[in-house]
């Protein structure tokens, strides 16, 4: 079976990819290299001694897009291009509206024209704004407080409104809460281009001296110690979940959504203390104003995708904390 990955090169679509090659699944990669290198895909097949296909395309090019389609007989396809940082979606409305929405739009158009009706879509916990009580389940009222939120439910939306019209799609639409680590190999990881916009990549640039210290946005949220806590997942624990869904879209036709996270809501300064105790490293940091658009708790109900999947976050979060900074260090 042939599995197309959007953003394949970017820190969850890699670390699925190996999951999906493992498996024994073959994989399709189309990523503009936006917000990723193309050496992943080399490490990628060092990883699993498994060859990728990599189109260096941005899946908003439907001709490009149709061409793909066409030469490689997609069976399914796992969705995760498109930008992801809240900060820069509350100051760049515009450009968040317009690349992630046009691009699922453009990938859905393809499919449907090519008869591919099974997707996987990387969704968000955002689309659930400030929930009214926690654990967060899947049918919680949908609301958002950022622009990138407000994509991932519009996009929620199109995939529901088009099962409605066509009820051969298998649609599962995965609602991600903080995915960090990275692979125990330490050839793959979280490096954003840039100044980090999400918490453990800035933590290991600090502790790597790549910055001077952390930025702690806000310390007087209702939480344990006045800094947000959030359901941080290994990013492979995230990735094996795309297996489960793959699994599950390829077996039944249908759309629905699942929470994947551990269940378990930690905040930033528990982050930070546990990854200077496992790694025996400091991170200076300081607090500064709270970020547009941030809430004080999110943490999921995972009882959906362990009862319907059969899916279950195995990995603690300080082999988060430690598999994240030894891809820092494999990779000076």
């Amino acid at each position: 079976m042939k599995v197309l990955v959007t953003g394949g090169c970017g820190y969850i679509g890699s670390h699925t990819c190996v999951e999906l090659l493992d498996s024994g699944y073959d994989v399709v990669v189309v990523d503009n290299l936006s917000n990723s290198k193309e050496d992943v895909i080399d490490k990628i097949e060092t990883i699993t001694g498994k060859k990728v296909k990599f189109y260096k395309e941005d899946i908003c090019n439907k001709d490009k897009m149709n061409e793909i389609f066409t030469s490689e007989k997609i069976d399914a396809v796992i969705h995760f291009a498109g930008f992801k940082a809240v900060g820069e979606s509350v100051a760049k409305p515009l450009m968040y509206y317009r690349n992630n929405i046009d691009s699922t739009l453009t990938l859905l158009e393809v499919m449907k024209e090519h008869n591919c009706k099974k997707i996987v879509f990387s969704s968000s916990a955002t689309v659930y704004g400030k929930p009214a009580s926690l654990p967060i389940t899947e049918d919680f009222p949908l609301q958002t407080t950022n622009p990138y939120g407000s994509t991932k439910l519009m996009i929620e939306m199109i995939l529901n409104d088009l099962y409605i019209s066509d009820n051969d799609w298998s649609i599962a639409i995965l609602r991600y809460f903080n995915p960090i680590g990275a692979h125990k190999s330490g050839l793959i990881g979280e490096n954003p281009n840039g100044i980090p916009n999400n918490l453990m990549p800035y933590i290991v640039k600090v502790a790597n001296k790549e910055l001077q210290e952390l930025s702690v946005f806000g310390n007087d949220y209702d939480t344990i110690d006045g800094t947000g806590v959030r359901d941080y997942i290994h990013v492979v624990d995230l990735a094996k979940g795309h297996i489960k869904a793959i699994e599950k879209v390829t077996k039944d036709k249908g759309i629905d959504k699942y929470n994947l996270g551990t269940g378990k809501g930690y905040s930033v300064l528990q982050i930070i203390n546990t990854f200077k105790t496992v790694n025996n490293i400091d991170v200076p940091y300081k607090i500064v104003d709270r970020r547009p658009g941030d809430i004080d708790a999110c943490y999921a109900s995972t009882k959906k995708a362990n009862d319907v999947l059969n899916w279950h976050a195995e990995l603690e979060i300080e082999e988060m904390c430690r598999d994240a900074w030894n891809f820092v260090n494999k990779n000076r």
